[in-house]
């Protein structure tokens, strides 16, 4: 069987060097991701009518004696939907790997339904001199390590253009919803549950509002259950005079304005010896009281926690207070609110601001 091999970090077909200088066995690559994942790589020829696929004309133009391969990787996708492959090309330099990183490009232009937008491509064409990424030192073997890295970065890139195209979806679904739509036979008449929100529909301002200095805003997965969405934020605050300055800024972004209950939200702050603590319904009854009393159980301090209701037109009842109680505690744990007590802070809990930042 013939096999891709790599003598002094060089591939090439055929049989190793029994004792090379710095043996990279590719066949190992080849047991990972499979026998046929990994080719010698040839530029497309230049003849016919196609344009040459991104960053190809970088690559011919590297310097001579470069050797070069592709490799096919499977990327999950969330939820358990049919997984996707992507094909990376390494390229290996004269002198990998004792004096120079290999490269790695993205040869996929879509990865499933998506088209590889700039910052992707880029990001993984700086895999080897990044701060972050992969870390190449003089004479060490890092392909495998850069690979790995990408399909990371690959299945995070997807997963966030999925829950945007979600969000999308739920929007639209939104927008067509009417109160009352559907009809609830449980005593949805009772309640104002469909009706938005008096913030919801206001089209933003042309310049966000500023967000104030120092504040990061951690955003949970979205919970979805019969069209509608929910999906948390959390953010450490210091004064409570950060808090409508929080609100504007969430409320700047259209996706967040456009939802029936955009800015369902509860804090609490310690200032002194002072507990200040406030909620806001946003026209979802009893929400806001409900997540200042999960803040209060948890012993929670300095905290915003806030919950965006995207309307899908079936009324969920009881259920839908569940499902924001959840959304603020997801969005608490993932901010690290959640931690143990420091031994210097009287037992209450304050976020370390850590976890998936969104804005």
């Amino acid at each position: 069987m013939q096999f891709l091999c790599v003598s002094r970090g060089r591939p090439s077909f055929g049989s190793c060097d029994p004792a090379p200088r710095h043996p990279v066995d590719c066949t190992v690559l080849q047991s990972i991701y499979g026998e046929d994942a990994i080719k010698l790589w040839r530029p497309p020829s230049r003849s016919g009518s196609q344009s040459p696929d991104r960053g190809t004309e970088a690559v011919n133009s590297s310097e001579p004696g470069t050797i070069r391969y592709q490799v096919d990787l499977t990327i999950e996708t969330p939820g358990g939907e049919e997984p996707h492959q992507i094909t990376v090309l390494v390229s290996l330099p004269p002198t990998y790997p004792s004096s120079a990183p290999p490269q790695l490009q993205l040869l996929s232009r879509y990865i499933g339904p998506y088209g590889v937008d700039a910052p992707l491509f880029g990001m993984i064409l700086r895999t080897y001199i990044s701060r972050g990424a992969v870390e190449w030192t003089p004479g060490g073997e890092c392909v495998f390590d850069g690979l790995e890295w990408v399909k990371e970065r690959c299945t995070e890139w997807l997963a966030e253009r999925m829950s945007e195209k979600k969000i999308g979806e739920l929007l639209r679904e939104d927008e067509k919803a009417k109160p009352g739509d559907s009809g609830d036979v449980h005593g949805a008449a009772h309640d104002n549950e469909g009706k938005s929100s008096s913030r919801s529909g206001h089209e933003p301002p042309d310049t966000p509002a500023e967000m104030p200095p120092g504040i990061t805003i951690v955003e949970a997965e979205p919970i979805v259950d019969r069209k509608s969405a929910f999906v948390g934020r959390a953010c450490h605050i210091t004064d409570p005079s950060q808090v409508p300055l929080i609100l504007n800024h969430l409320m700047s972004d259209r996706r967040i304005a456009r939802a029936a209950h955009p800015i369902i939200n509860a804090w609490r702050c310690r200032v002194g010896n002072v507990l200040h603590q406030d909620n806001d319904d946003d026209g979802e009854t009893a929400a806001g009281g409900r997540l200042a009393h999960l803040l209060q159980i948890l012993e929670v301090e300095n905290v915003l926690v806030v919950v965006t209701r995207y309307f899908g037109g079936i009324h969920l009842g009881p259920d839908r207070f569940k499902h924001i109680n959840q959304a603020a505690r997801n969005a608490l744990e993932l901010g690290g609110f959640l931690d143990a007590p420091d031994d210097g802070n009287g037992g209450r809990r304050q976020g370390k601001g850590k976890g998936h930042t969104k804005r």
